[in-house]
């Protein structure tokens, strides 16, 4: 640490550190509540901001945001530790839920946005300090103010200069993350299109028949209650959730947990091949089975007949061509789900055996250039935020003497 610099607990530099409030929510009126979702990429969103009646309980004036404050996720795996600071005065009286915490500077002691990125600095070391599991990880008030240390020159005209350096880099880096992430999309896009073309231009010899028609449809189940039946035996059976899939994957190749053989007696099997459906969580996504296991009401199995090439079929159900109408058929206003009978439903186009492999030959071959160009701007996304903490650290060592 250089001489003019110091170093102190997070504590002993805020006025205020403390989590918002527990809301009472109301559609429309009352105050804003910012919550988790609105912390992200290190920018305050009040797109999904929700609204408070505090004509029932009352905001105490300190827990309103005001530019300068710092706010950090406080709650939940995956959202936990994420900060942003507001550099812009609410529109309105804004405060934030009991999951977000409020960290506001000493008066005089910082320039205003150098202290929102000292923050970003230990966003990392945040995220890891989380205690807690099942989704429920906690960071609490004083792990915040006294295990965290932060270190910033004393002079406010230095503070001053590294945010203009600061500035001028994060926006240079987010401009270049913007492309990356259209180029990403358009790639993701342009297959979408490719593949719902594929199905929507119907050639010579294709039937079009309903799902249930196609093949046999099942329905998992599970014991109940299931808390009951999960083991870490060696002769526990696979138990397959929304979990044990990758959204980029079309197979399921292991499973995180296992049921006993008891419980599997009341629930649906699965054999290497078979080909489930999602119906709940991440609604009408189809698997293909690299392993064995046993199936929840969360799933469909489809029995295919052997005039129904697998891949053809995951391809043909991956399709915007056949996810339309699952959504379209799909009830339930905040998880959606579609029942069996309605499942059954979904017209698809089939063609002969013989073109379905032509089909999934060509498929796979645009799918893998598909893969090569986003693995290539994912890994340009990944570079660019190595570069954001690059030069976050190097600010932050006393490092950055001119701007970039």
């Amino acid at each position: 640490m250089k001489q003019e610099w110091e170093i102190k607990k997070l504590g002993e530099v805020c006025t205020f550190l403390n989590r918002g409030i527990s809301p009472k929510y109301v559609d429309t009126k009352g105050v804003c509540v910012l919550n988790q979702k609105c912390i992200r990429d290190h920018f305050v969103s009040y797109e999904q901001s929700r609204r408070h009646d505090s004509l029932i309980k009352p905001v105490g004036p300190e827990r309103f945001i005001k530019v300068g404050d710092v706010l950090v996720n406080s709650t939940g795996t995956g959202t936990l530790g994420r900060v942003a600071q507001v550099r812009n005065s609410p529109k309105e009286p804004t405060t934030v839920d009991s999951h977000v915490t409020i960290v506001r500077p000493k008066a005089g002691m910082f320039y205003p946005d150098f202290f929102g990125y000292m923050l970003i600095l230990i966003e990392e070391a945040i995220k890891e300090a989380g205690e807690g599991c099942g989704g429920q990880t906690e960071l609490a008030r004083s792990a915040l103010a006294e295990k965290f240390f932060v270190n910033f020159p004393r002079s406010l005209p230095d503070q001053q200069r590294i945010v203009s350096i600061l500035d001028e880099a994060f926006v240079s880096i987010a401009k270049a993350k913007a492309n990356a992430e259209q180029n990403l999309k358009n790639s993701k896009e342009l297959f979408k299109s490719y593949l719902h073309s594929v199905f929507a231009h119907k050639g010579v010899g294709w039937v079009e028949k309903a799902l249930g028609d196609v093949c046999k449809i099942e329905r998992g189940s599970s014991p109940r209650p299931i808390d009951k039946y999960f083991t870490d035996k060696p002769d526990g059976v696979n138990w397959i959730k929304i979990g044990d899939t990758k959204e980029v994957d079309k197979y399921i190749y292991k499973t995180r947990q296992k049921i006993t053989k008891e419980g599997a007696l009341q629930s649906r099997f699965v054999d290497n091949g078979d080909f489930i459906l999602s119906n709940s969580m991440s609604f009408g996504k189809p698997y293909i089975m690299k392993t064995q296991g046993y199936i929840h009401d969360g799933w469909f199995v489809l029995r295919l007949p052997k005039n129904i090439d697998t891949e053809f079929f995951w391809y043909l159900l991956a399709s915007p061509y056949a996810m339309n109408q699952f959504i379209s058929l799909a009830a339930g206003a905040i998880v959606k789900n579609i029942s069996g009978d309605l499942v059954k439903k979904t017209v698809l186009p089939i063609p002969p055996l013989k073109e379905q492999k032509t089909i999934v030959q060509r498929l796979d071959a645009l799918s893998a250039e598909t893969n090569k160009l986003e693995a290539i701007y994912q890994q340009k996304l990944n570079d660019l935020e190595e570069l954001k903490k690059s030069v976050l650290q190097k600010a932050f060592n006393g490092d950055l003497k001119t701007t970039l």
